[in-house]
């Protein structure tokens, strides 16, 4: 077996790089679970490797800031205060109404204004495996955006076919937690992707951890019982996806969580959960020299030192320091002050009275 067949053999995977999208499309207090939820999760993809620059977070709402949040520039996942998900590293890339269905949609089919930061961007490629996760208020075939827009299935699934037509994906893994979750994953016809979802057509998703200190609930079902299998999640664990769908029974979730696997090319037994959540770098160990090109021996051959040393390096002027420093300051032309003119009459007025009194003034006027 030749180099290239090992390396073909060694990236079977498929995939070089990892992307995460995770948005909330909710807004006000009553909603703080979903903010809850999104933060969970990225929290959770950080801490299996997904760096910021490959996470875009949209939110539709600042709980942390908040007025009515007791514990302010925090966002509690669990009873108790117990975990704080919002911290002192979150980057969120779009947030309040910036989280709208065009801007999302936009950021999966790349159709960014020239203007857009790259951090705003989903810069992925046809070797990148993307984990999409949603929650918010949703129905049959649609996902609700701030209480004023929505996103319909068919939307939804022609953006995901714009995006392998584009090559921007290589698997994608989708995951939302809302009512009637089932639904956004009807009409989804692209290759390689794998949907998962909370609750099944006519059932409604439900809220967890209520907190009496906060006096919201904290999070959603079944968020919580994922986040609580990837707890047990490390960047080397070979842990597949048929596990993740078994997290949540309904004895626990009280809704049916739903999955689709048939677009998908692989068995999701050989899909590795750090597939999507994590982003471990294959590295292989050798003790052997590789020669990747014999043709690149010839451009390593270095100039002798005398020739580097021949003639002294030394830095062009770019301005006229010396000069700008030496020189001597322009004289400005000196100007009363405006209430300099009034304050000299004033003066004169005061001294004329002084001297011939008001019997005087008739001779001036």
């Amino acid at each position: 077996m030749n180099f290239k067949d090992q390396a073909e053999q060694f990236f079977k995977s498929g995939h070089t790089n990892n992307w995460a999208v995770l948005v909330c499309t909710s807004r006000f207090w009553f909603n703080y679970r979903h903010v809850a939820n999104t933060l969970s999760v990225y929290r959770s993809v950080k801490r299996l490797g997904i760096p910021d620059s490959h996470i875009v977070l949209m939110l539709a709402d600042d709980m942390a800031c908040n007025p009515r949040n007791p514990k302010p520039a925090t966002v509690f996942s669990h009873k108790n205060m117990e975990l704080n998900v919002y911290g002192d590293d979150v980057e969120v890339d779009y947030r309040s109404y910036e989280v709208t269905v065009e801007n999302f949609l936009r950021v999966l089919t790349g159709r960014i204004p020239p203007g857009t930061p790259r951090s705003k961007r989903l810069l992925s490629d046809d070797r990148s495996n993307i984990l999409i996760y949603m929650t918010g208020h949703g129905g049959n075939g649609f996902l609700k955006f701030q209480d004023s827009e929505e996103i319909t299935n068919v939307e939804l699934a022609d953006a995901f076919e714009q995006m392998w037509q584009k090559r921007r994906y290589n698997e994608l893994l989708f995951i939302i937690d809302t009512c009637q979750g089932a639904s956004m994953y009807e009409r989804f016809y692209s290759p390689n992707i794998m949907a998962l979802a909370s609750s099944q057509v006519g059932e409604d998703s439900l809220s967890h951890q209520p907190d009496l200190g906060i006096g919201v609930h904290l999070m959603d079902r079944y968020t919580f019982y994922v986040l609580e299998f990837l707890e047990e999640i490390h960047p080397a664990s070979q842990t597949n996806m048929n596990d993740l769908f078994q997290v949540c029974p309904k004895s626990l979730c009280v809704s049916t969580p739903g999955h689709r696997t048939d677009l998908f090319q692989r068995d999701p037994q050989n899909v590795l959960i750090t597939d999507f959540f994590g982003s471990v770098r294959k590295v292989e160990i050798t003790a052997e020299t590789i020669s990747l090109d014999p043709n690149l021996a010839a451009f390593e051959s270095k100039p002798p030192k005398d020739e580097l040393a021949a003639e002294p390096l030394k830095y062009a002027e770019q301005l006229p320091v010396a000069q700008i420093i030496h020189q001597k300051p322009k004289q400005k032309d000196w100007h009363p002050p405006g209430g300099f003119i009034l304050g000299l009459w004033a003066l004169i007025i005061m001294v004329f009275f002084k001297t011939y009194g008001i019997k005087h003034m008739k001779h001036i006027f």
